[in-house]
């Protein structure tokens, strides 16, 4: 059985950025702070906090004291900056810089259609901490919208400014836009900015091809990971015979009977170390 790990999975320039930020602030410091989990990939997680990196969460802020806190690539809203900064709590940034440029954009956005009464509309996983970084930005007064369902509770009367989280599907992102249009009352008042991330989007097609070469796909990633949901589910519809893990220990023997070839890849937050750990599992499987 040929087992392949595909060279265009695996960490984004954003998370490699953040966890550079981290280990060098380990190396330096000995314990820093991470403001919720680095990276959403616990194994990842865990091989950084036998490091010294410490998860905590906003609650926690008010008792870091004179502690380092890391803000990862997701980014966070002003409130957060302010609030470490009223507690004497020394700040990292980390914010993926496509993430960065984004939060401004909703901010301007927000500017835009406050002065003719339009409505911020944003498409995103609610929860998310990208996303509660974006619409914090402005206070929260963002429509948030996950599918075609959500779409019920804009005004289309008003105009409407359309964009996105940096890790959604262009595919639903050009759907939900064009169902816009077509709702809205006066559509040239309607902006689609698409603000997916091209780094990562461009995974899609890339794991399409990967995934119809070869007879099972592996795809690792952490069950947090939004990501990686939407990535799996990239590769399942490119190839039924797709299972996701999130460490070698979970792989199972009879996803793979009769296969010739299998591939494996990951989400933005998947490292390719893991990758290899759950390659060499599955050759020492076949080898048994």
């Amino acid at each position: 059985m040929r087992v392949t790990i595909d060279d265009n999975s695996g960490f984004c320039f954003g998370v490699v950025r953040a966890i550079g930020e981290a280990e060098a602030a380990l190396e330096r410091l000995g314990e820093v702070c991470s403001l919720g989990d680095i990276v959403h990939n616990r194994v990842e997680v865990q091989r950084l906090e036998a490091l010294g990196l410490r998860t905590v969460t906003h609650e926690d802020i008010a008792s870091l004291g004179s502690a380092t806190l890391l803000i990862r690539a997701h980014g966070e809203p002003p409130r957060t900056y302010r609030t470490a900064e009223e507690c004497g709590v020394k700040i990292i940034d980390a914010t993926c810089p496509v993430v960065s440029r984004l939060q401004r954009r909703v901010r301007e956005a927000y500017d835009r259609m406050c002065e003719v009464g339009g409505r911020v509309v944003l498409l995103g996983k609610r929860g998310h901490a990208e996303v509660v970084g974006l619409t914090g930005q402005v206070d929260d007064d963002v429509t948030v919208v996950e599918s075609a369902s959500d779409l019920e509770s804009i005004d289309y009367s008003r105009p409407i400014y359309f964009l996105s989280q940096t890790t959604q599907s262009i595919e639903l992102f050009n759907i939900l836009g064009a169902e816009i249009m077509r709702r809205a009352e006066h559509p040239e008042s309607v902006v689609l900015d698409d603000t997916i991330c091209r780094r990562v989007a461009g995974r899609e097609q890339s794991l399409v091809e990967f995934s119809r070469s070869v007879d099972v796909v592996v795809f690792v990633s952490g069950r947090k990971s939004s990501n990686g949901r939407v990535l799996c589910d990239v590769c399942r519809r490119a190839n039924e015979r797709c299972y996701m893990v999130e460490e070698a220990s979970e792989l199972q023997r009879e996803w793979f009977e009769g296969a010739q070839s299998v591939g494996i890849c990951g989400a933005t937050s998947t490292p390719r170390w893991l990758m290899e750990q759950v390659a060499e599992a599955l050759k020492e499987m076949n080898n048994e």
